[in-house]
C-alpha cells in the first residue's frame, strides 16, 4: 500500500472512531487520496481538531460529536457510492466538508440529499445549481464576491482591463456571466475569455490566445483547480506573461507553493474565503491555533488555508447542532434554514431564505518574490 494510502486509510479510521456512542454523527465524503489528498486530509482534520474541542468540553447535550469520513479519491462516481454507504452504515444527522464542483454537483443531482433528508453543511466549490439547493449550506463566500473583491482591489490602483481563465466546466457560461456581473460595478472590463482545458498543452493554448488580445489585459482572474492553476502560471510566466494573474479560492495556495518555484509564485494573488491560519488577527484565529498547538500530532498533517476552512466549518455544525436540540435530521435542517447571524470570531455567518452563502468574508493573500505569503 502506497504511503498516501496508509495515512489516508489512518486518517478515516481516526476520525471514525472518535466517540463511537455520539448521536452527533457528522458525515465527509472527501478526498483522503490522488491530487486533492492534502486538502481533503487538511480540511478533515481542521474539523477534527474543533469536534475534539467540543467533545472535551462535554459535547453537545450532553453527547459527543463523531465525524466519520470516507475517501472518494475526488472521483464524483465515488463521492455519491460513499456517501450512500455512510448514510447506511452511520447513519450521521448532516454531512459536511465536501469538496470539488463535479463531486457536489453529482450529490445533488443523485436525489440523495432529498431522499434522506439530509443536509449538507460546508463544501469547496462554486457550482451554479449547487449554489442555488436548498439542502446545501455554504460556510464561505461565494464565487461572485471573490470577483468583486478582487476587481475593486483592482481599480483602486487603476486597473480595469481583465481576462477570464476558467477550467473547463457544465456551468461555464453560469459562471462567466457572474464574473462578469461581479467586476461590472468597479468599471471594470473582460477584454478577454479563455477556456482552460485539461492538460499542459492546453494552458499553452490559453496563454497564447491571451498573448494575441489586444489591447492585452492588465490582470488575469483565474478560476480554476490547483493543477489547472499551476500548469497555466507556469505556461504564462514561460511565455513571459506580464499580467497580474489573480486566483480564486478554489487553487489551494499550499498546493501552488509545492508546485511551481519561488520566481512563478511570485506576484501571485489568492482570494481567500477564511482568515489566515498563519497569524492571530482576531478570536477566531486564536482559537485555531490553540487547536492546533494542543493536538497530540500536530505536525502530521501541515497548517493551510483548508485546515482553517475546515475548522470554520466544524464551529457552524457545532452551532446548529446546538440549535437543533436533538439529532434529528430534520431538526438540523430547521436549525440551518433559520441560521441567525453567528459570530465565529470575527467571521459572522448567516443563512437566509435567498441565498445559501453563509459568510462574505474575502480576503486576498500575495505571494512575495522570497515565496512567504502575505496579505
Amino acid at each position: 500500500m502506497a504511503p498516501w494510502s496508509r495515512a489516508a486509510v489512518a486518517l478515516a479510521c481516526a476520525l471514525a472512531c472518535v466517540g463511537v456512542h455520539a448521536q452527533w454523527v457528522v458525515g465527509q465524503v472527501a478526498p483522503l487520496s490522488g491530487k486533492g489528498g492534502p486538502q481533503g486530509r487538511a480540511y478533515a482534520q481542521g474539523m477534527r481538531l474543533h469536534f475534539d474541542q467540543i467533545n472535551k468540553a462535554g459535547g453537545i447535550q450532553g453527547q459527543p460529536v463523531q465525524l466519520v469520513v470516507m475517501d472518494d479519491g475526488g472521483h464524483s462516481e465515488e463521492t455519491v457510492a460513499r456517501t450512500r454507504e455512510l448514510l447506511a452504515k452511520s447513519n450521521p444527522v448532516v454531512l459536511a466538508g465536501y469538496m470539488g464542483n463535479s463531486n457536489v454537483a453529482g450529490l445533488l443531482s443523485s436525489g440523495m440529499l432529498e431522499k434522506e433528508r439530509i443536509s449538507l453543511v460546508g463544501y469547496q466549490g462554486n457550482n451554479a445549481q449547487v449554489a442555488r439547493a436548498a439542502s446545501i449550506f455554504s460556510t464561505r463566500a461565494g464565487l461572485q464576491d471573490e470577483m468583486a473583491k478582487i476587481a475593486s482591489h483592482l481599480a483602486i490602483v487603476g486597473i480595469t482591463r481583465l481576462a477570464l481563465v476558467v477550467e473547463e466546466r457544465d456551468d461555464l457560461e453560469a459562471v462567466t456571466q457572474l464574473v462578469q456581473q461581479a467586476v461590472t460595478p468597479a468599471n471594470a472590463k473582460l477584454v478577454a475569455q479563455v477556456t482552460l482545458k485539461s492538460g499542459r498543452s492546453t494552458a499553452t493554448q490559453a496563454v497564447e490566445q491571451l498573448q494575441k488580445t489586444k489591447p492585452g489585459p492588465q490582470a488575469i482572474l483565474l478560476v480554476a483547480s490547483s493543477p489547472a492553476t499551476a500548469a497555466f502560471v507556469e505556461a504564462y510566466r514561460m511565455d513571459s506573461g506580464t499580467a497580474q494573474i489573480y486566483a480564486n479560492s478554489d487553487s489551494d495556495i499550499e498546493q501552488l507553493t509545492t508546485r511551481l518555484p519561488p520566481e512563478f509564485m511570485s506576484g501571485l494573488s489568492i482570494a481567500q474565503v477564511v482568515p489566515s491560519p498563519y497569524r492571530v488577527s482576531m478570536r477566531l484565529n486564536k482559537e485555531f491555533r490553540d487547536a492546533v498547538s494542543a493536538y497530540p500530532k500536530a505536525a502530521d498533517i501541515p497548517v493551510s488555508y483548508a485546515m482553517m476552512e475546515g475548522y470554520v466549518n466544524a464551529k457552524v455544525v457545532s452551532e446548529a447542532l446546538r440549535r437543533a436540540q436533538s439529532p434529528s435530521r430534520e431538526k438540523v435542517t430547521a436549525s440551518l434554514r433559520n441560521f441567525s447571524a453567528h459570530d465565529l470570531g470575527g467571521y459572522w455567518v448567516t443563512f437566509k431564505p435567498e441565498s445559501q452563502f453563509g459568510s462574505r468574508y474575502v480576503d486576498l493573500s500575495i505571494v512575495s518574490a522570497s515565496g512567504r505569503i502575505s496579505q
